[in-house]
């Protein structure tokens, strides 16, 4: 019998993936989580639930450190928000498919698998990146039977499928981020619901005092709190604490699938929020306005590539680069002021600050005024030719 690997959760999906391999197309399963960040119940649930499904092996792999470091800390560096929010479920993508390609080589397995539909993203960023780094054949179970959320409820309920606690919506976790679709929220026009909210206090029960906090950057990627020093995953998972507490990173969008459907997303984002936040404020005073105007640019494709699957697109290692080049002078400290959903950037230094407090003072008398009429005289010299153009005729 032939192997396959399947990314598993043990959400309803990927369960009821186990037991399609096994029957549809008579394959042996082994079944392979990547923990970037979620619920540590949910890891612990899949392993369990894997064996009592019946499959040959099951892999828990940690991969939160890797995550934080090649992926996230890349995604600060770009500023990579796409359509106004941070990418989260988009950027750990590549990173679990990855590992699924090395436990399929471990494995000597023909194939690799997963649950998603044929309607959302995921299976261009799974596939897109497994193809890329290899030549396994991909099964979609859910998506090649077509089958519909019910169908799969009935199928699981006839071959006695464990299933967790349903949820009302659609739930996707991991460090960088929690996204919340689907159900009510399928319409555009009802609130989210307090309760499907779990990183962030709502403004109304978050403390009435504001919290001053500073974060300190080296070379793009933010290294201590208030003066203390962090390791990259202890420092995410910390700023995630402090911003949440205070209700920061609650964002509810319209957002592009990579089909083209619209959809109602909703995102719990409070460390990416912050963190990005301070990052672009630190890069205004020691980017010139040149780098500031490119690297709003390069954000905005970077981010379209990581939201739409090209993880192995040469194009984003090549902006990887030219971040890492500018990011080099990104270091320094910013003052933030956390209160009741609002997040206010407060000040900013940096031995690398291209500010110069003297010759912007009012009361600077170094600086010979009289020099910028020259400039002035020519200053539009475009626009008032075709004004004087316009008015002849």
């Amino acid at each position: 019998m032939e192997k396959v690997v399947l990314a598993f959760s043990s959400g309803l999906d990927t369960s009821v993936c186990v037991k399609l391999l096994q029957e549809k197309y008579n394959m042996e399963v082994v079944t392979v989580c990547v923990d970037v960040g979620q619920p540590e119940e949910e890891v612990e649930r899949s392993e369990r639930v894997a064996h009592e499904i019946g499959v040959s092996k099951h892999y828990t792999i940690d991969a939160k450190e890797e995550f934080v470091k090649d992926f996230i800390f890349k995604a600060v560096k770009a500023n990579a928000v796409y359509e106004g929010y941070p990418l989260s479920t988009a950027l750990a993508r590549p990173l679990i498919a990855m590992k699924m390609v090395e436990i399929a080589e471990k494995e000597n397995a023909v194939a690799i698998s997963h649950g998603c539909t044929g309607k959302g993203n995921d299976q261009f960023r799974f596939e897109c990146t497994i193809r890329s780094a290899s030549d396994y054949n991909i099964i979609g179970p859910v998506r090649d039977l077509n089958l519909t959320r019910t169908e799969e409820i009935e199928y699981a309920g006839k071959h006695g499928i464990p299933l967790p606690v349903f949820s009302h919506f659609s739930i996707d976790e991991n460090l960088w981020g929690r996204s919340i679709e689907g159900d009510i929220l399928e319409d555009p026009m009802v609130e989210m619901p307090e309760e499907a909210f779990n990183w962030t206090r709502s403004s109304a029960e978050a403390p009435d005092k504001p919290q001053i906090l500073e974060i300190e950057f080296e070379d793009g990627v933010p290294v201590a709190l208030d003066g203390k020093k962090f390791g990259p995953l202890e420092i995410v998972k910390e700023c995630n604490r402090i911003a949440g507490l205070h209700g920061i990173g609650r964002i509810d969008i319209m957002e592009d699938r990579i089909i083209g459907l619209k959809s109602r997303e909703n995102y719990e984002t409070p460390a990416a929020v912050l963190i990005i936040t301070a990052h672009k404020a630190l890069e205004q005073i020691v980017l010139t306005r040149e780098e500031l105007k490119f690297a709003a640019n390069v954000s905005e494709t970077y981010s379209e590539l990581v939201y739409n699957g090209l993880w192995h697109e040469p194009l984003r290692d090549d902006l990887d680069h030219l971040i890492d080049n500018m990011q080099k002078r990104v270091s320094g400290i910013v003052r933030v002021r956390l209160h009741r959903g609002n997040l206010r950037i407060l000040g900013r230094k940096s031995p690398f600050s291209l500010y110069q407090e003297q010759a912007v003072s009012f009361e600077d008398k170094e600086t010979d005024q009289s020099e910028i009429v020259g400039w002035l005289k020519n200053y539009g010299v475009q626009a008032a030719c075709f004004q004087n153009v316009c008015k002849k005729k």
